[in-house]
């Protein structure tokens, strides 16, 4: 189950030409597909363009009235060796999955696709979130096309371009036989707006057409000595091939303005940053129109020689916009101008930083510093210094010091007055008992390493849990803990998911492990779908899924790989087996790796269709019960480690209603949604039993309101008993 439906959406993917397009950009990608007559589509799901394959995965009668065959890929590797198709048939095939962390799983792949060189147009559509917004390490693919010499096209962020770019995308790949990837950035990905649609097409050639004439080209495999021919291809032919097509479909663009002395280059991802930086100092307006010349690379790579020459001849000095480092189109461009003989100065990481997003406020800080050294624009004023207060009595230096700190840095002060909000797990999530086990063990007979995984599990290295030792790649959880085995030595412990399990963990993680007999301890948390990119369907999922094939239990597949000692928790909200099957994997006398599979499902997919369900059987007067969770203010000792030990953003604290107590009492707030951990947690830590489980009757029947009324009453005799023998004990 996808966190998001297009199944309305998609029916915009059958507008035909002149008809006006208006939505999402990866909606607009996947109708930009159909009309380049796309064969095959592929991909791994991944923020910014898990949408994509909810779009494709709900679009799947339209793909098949074109003959388009779409898989969900079990990696970004599978996703790409998909490309191959392409090799000798005329097939357009696109691929898709999340950068950089996807291109490096599928860099295999792609270097022996790009060695090799493509017939058909082969379009890698790569999800790039560098920035803030990421939650991955901080790198950019356009190293990879760099080092396998593929095209990276990186459009402007506006509908119109990006389609456009797909439909470049394949002729390019086609007119060079090189393989291209297409950069989509995170605001490119969810920009809305309209573009003028086409008639879908299908492929020329099909699928059937390649199985029932198959073509073999030795030229075209990774073998010596085609290997060593195919180097001197990319540089003799398919280089300058992309560069004249490129030039020839002018794929990146030339804005001319009056400050014709001096320029701008930028990234197509980059030029709305740009014009709102621009439209800030007076110098654009928000239609794009720019008093400085622009020059966009909608074209990342390679650089196009004659054009950076023309853009520059006459100038003094150009300023290059480029994320991230090192700096490749800076330097690349500094070459090509030192080649030419070009006067122009060339301006980038001197004025802009180094590193990190460059979004509007730091783009207008580097702007204003280029600008104000060509004199295109008047200095800000020096700030005019703090009025000095002589105090009565004079204060120690220290206090001084302290004062000015203060004013100077109110960021410091910022920092220090308003605490972290690290992520943490969803409230009621089934993976938040599995670490409260796992700390409770962990009392019992001390500390473990762990090995964390991608994946929302990864949040337990943050408070109020703090495991986790290390994190090395999706799926790779049980790997990076291989070299910790020791004879007699505490068991490690890795956690991966299940989605991360079948992308990688089951041959790099559980069998490696087999084969060299380690003694370590995966818990592989199971919750029927990849929850971290939006509740895609895997292998293991329970959902009955139309088009795919499901049920495939994960304790088949670890006994199949010769795993011994498995157990499975169907339901991982109870805390003493989990705590109970912990504790037996960690201390058992058995010899050989160990598996623990926690199963429950995802609460943020459950109450997504859990909630519609209730709200309309409420709405037809039907009887719905709710369990929430509370707090008996006059037993809880304030001791708060349910807190501690679940960290589950429903529980907080209130002022003690007791006049004699000043320490705050727990508290369950509304949002609880009754999975009962916090009162599990109360148990299994030996806590006060202050946590009471009630019922929440809406649309109550006669009987309900009967017992209701007798619950009352019995109630009120015991509470009028309490009070009257209250009343003689005064006396």
């Amino acid at each position: 189950m996808a966190e998001r439906s297009f199944v309305e959406e998609v029916k915009k993917l059958r507008l035909g030409s002149g008809e006006v397009f208006s939505g999402e950009g990866i909606l607009a990608v996947t109708k930009a597909l159909l009309e380049s007559g796309v064969a095959y589509v592929a991909g791994y799901q991944g923020s910014p363009i898990s949408h994509l394959m909810d779009v494709l995965a709900d679009a799947q009668d339209i793909l098949a009235e074109h003959g388009i065959r779409f898989e969900n890929s079990a990696s970004e590797a599978t996703a790409a060796a998909s490309l191959a198709a392409s090799v000798n048939y005329p097939l357009r095939g696109a691929v898709t999955f999340k950068a950089t962390v996807g291109t490096n799983v599928a860099s295999d792949a792609l270097a022996n696709l790009a060695s090799g060189g493509v017939t058909g147009g082969a379009l890698i559509i790569v999800g790039e979130d560098y920035g803030e917004g990421s939650s991955i390490m901080q790198e950019r693919s356009h190293a990879f096309a760099m080092k396998s010499q593929m095209w990276l096209l990186d459009p402007r962020p506006n509908l119109p371009c990006i389609v456009q770019a797909v439909k470049d995308g394949f002729d390019l790949s086609e007119a060079s036989n090189t393989p291209v990837m297409l950069q989509l950035r995170v605001r490119s990905c969810h920009v809305h707006g309209q573009f003028v649609a086409s008639d879908n097409r299908r492929s020329r050639f099909s699928i059937q057409d390649a199985l029932d004439h198959p073509t073999r080209d030795l030229s075209r495999i990774v073998l010596p000595p085609a290997s060593f021919v195919h180097e001197h291809e990319k540089i003799k032919q398919r280089w300058p091939a992309a560069v004249k097509f490129i030039e020839e479909r002018q794929l990146n663009e030339f804005f001319q303005g009056e400050m014709d002395d001096i320029g701008i280059a930028v990234q197509g991802g980059s030029y709305n940053t740009l014009i709102r930086a621009l439209e800030r100092l007076g110098l654009a307006d928000v239609f794009g129109e720019s008093k400085i010349p622009l020059y966009v690379m909608n074209v990342a790579y390679p650089l196009i020689d004659s054009e950076w020459e023309r853009f520059c001849a006459g100038k003094r000095a150009v300023l290059v916009l480029e994320e991230g480092q090192p700096n490749f189109i800076e330097q690349n461009a500094a070459n090509i101008l030192r080649m030419a003989g070009t006067t122009a100065t060339l301006h980038g990481k001197d004025l802009l930083p180094l590193a990190g997003e460059y979004n509007t406020a730091t783009v207008l800080k580097g702007l204003r510093a280029f600008l104000e050294q060509y004199g295109k624009i008047e200095p800000l004023p020096e700030p005019k210094p703090a009025r000095k207060v002589i105090p009565l009595v004079q204060a120690p230096a220290a206090t001084v010091d302290a004062v000015a700190a203060e004013v100077l840095e109110p960021q410091k002060l910022l920092d220090e007055s308003v605490h972290a909000r690290p992520p943490g797990f969803c409230t009621g999530c089934p993976e938040r008992p599995i670490f409260t086990a796992m700390k409770l063990v962990e009392r019992e007979i001390g500390e473990h390493h762990v090995s964390a995984d991608i994946g929302c599990h990864l949040f337990s290295i943050l408070p109020p849990f703090n495991l986790g030792n290390t994190t090395m790649g999706y799926g790779l959880g049980s790997a990076s803990a291989a070299a910790l085995n020791a004879p007699g030595g505490k068991r490690a412990i890795s956690v991966m998911g299940d989605g991360g399990f079948w992308h990688n963990g089951l041959t790099s993680g559980i069998a490696n492990a087999v084969f060299n007999k380690s003694d370590n301890l995966t818990i592989v948390v199971d919750n029927s779908y990849t929850s971290a990119t939006g509740g895609q369907d895997i292998l293991s999922s329970t959902a009955l899924n139309d088009t795919r094939s499901t049920g495939h239990a994960i304790e088949d597949a670890v006994k199949g790989v010769g795993v011994k000692w498995v157990r499975t928790i169907r339901r991982t909200y109870d805390l003493k087996a989990m705590k109970a099957t912990l504790k037996e994997a960690l201390t058992t006398g058995a010899k050989g790796p160990k598996v623990l599979i926690a199963q429950s499902e995802c609460m943020l997919n459950k109450q997504r269709r859990e909630k519609p369900k209730t709200r309309k059987a409420i709405a037809d007067g039907q009887r719905v019960v709710r369990e929430r969770f509370g707090v008996d203010s006059d037993t809880c000792t304030g001791d708060h480690s349910c807190i501690r030990l679940s960290g589950c953003p429903s529980l907080t604290i209130k002022p003690n209603p007791d006049p004699l107590r000043t320490d705050p009492v727990a508290a369950v707030l509304d949002s609880c949604v009754g999975c009962g951990l916090c009162g599990e947690v109360s148990h299994a830590a030996v806590l006060c039993p202050s946590f009471y489980r009630a019922q929440i009757v809406t649309n109550p029947t006669r009987i309900d309101k009967l017992r209701q009324r007798l619950r009352d009453s019995v109630i009120g005799f015991l509470q009028r008993r309490d009070a009257a023998r209250r009343t003689r004990l005064a006396f």
